[in-house]
């Protein structure tokens, strides 16, 4: 399987205009985001994160109305829909390649692009091969023949968002799970977990999970988190239930032990990985 920026957000007739953060919403407005909608446990805080920042901006993302099914990217209905809390308002493309690491990357990028931060967007093709984002807004593309990657210059410079949408795509095809747990960092344990590590198991099949927040319970330090994910096929990122205990879901406790029993998957705790 391929399987916190606090930012000002101004309530508005008709929802939530983040085009800046979000350019895939185009002239929509989101229904709320990932802060405004899903409230941490009772007698536990989100900390505070830095504006700009990963965690900022994984606070804000935004959500579906309600509670919608997950869909494929051909708009057929996920299999199982017992999994997810939630849905992020976020487009799964209209190809079968937004899986599970790719949505990992995915968000990644997209915030990278949205603090015009783009030399950071780089990941690796799982031939080992570091595709560089500027490499592809220059006009440069990489071509792949067998595990060997070239680059041939093809057009001129675009840094268009449709663009960049497009270097993703290349991404999506060429990297998965093996390649994106090699580029992660290893995190010492789940008690430093921080939004936006991933979970990730390398292989085929492999899977990834990311750390959309976290909050923390003043009076124990004891933290809890939330997961999104994408699976095979390609389908929408969604909020997870924790299938281990109905009253702490859709949080995670970060002492979960060896093992994180998610709804479709089952990760030890060595498989926490950081950007």
């Amino acid at each position: 399987m391929r399987g916190f920026l606090i930012v000002v957000l101004a309530v508005v007739p008709g929802g939530l205009s983040l085009a800046e953060d979000h350019p895939w919403l185009g002239e929509r407005r989101a229904a709320g985001t990932v802060e405004m909608r899903i409230p941490p446990p009772s007698g536990f805080e989100r900390p505070a994160a830095a504006p700009g920042s990963f965690a900022a901006w994984l606070r804000g993302l935004p959500l579906k109305p309600g509670r919608p099914p997950v869909r494929l990217h051909d708009g057929r209905l996920k299999r199982r829909q017992g999994v997810h809390h939630a849905v992020l308002d976020i487009d799964a493309g209209d190809k079968d390649l937004q899986q599970c690491a790719d949505a990992v990357i995915r968000l990644r990028a997209e915030y990278l692009f949205s603090r015009k931060q783009l030399r950071d967007i780089s990941f690796d093709f799982t031939s080992g091969d570091r595709v560089p984002y500027v490499r592809w807004l220059e006009g440069e593309r990489p071509v792949v023949s067998g595990n060997k990657v070239t680059w041939m210059r093809s057009g001129a410079r675009d840094d268009s968002y449709a663009g960049f949408r497009r270097y993703l795509e290349a991404v999506f095809n060429y990297a998965g799970t093996l390649s994106l747990s090699r580029q992660l960092q290893p995190v010492p344990g789940p008690g430093e977990l921080e939004p936006g590590d991933v979970f990730i198991q390398g292989g085929s099949p492999g899977h990834a999970v990311i750390v959309l927040d976290a909050a923390v319970e003043a009076e124990t330090g004891r933290k809890v988190f939330l997961l999104a994910q994408s699976y095979m096929p390609a389908q929408d990122i969604h909020v997870l239930k924790n299938p281990s205990d109905k009253r702490l879901s859709p949080w995670y406790p970060a002492d979960f032990g060896k093992t994180l029993k998610t709804p479709e998957w089952t990760f030890a705790d060595k498989d926490l990985r950081r950007f």
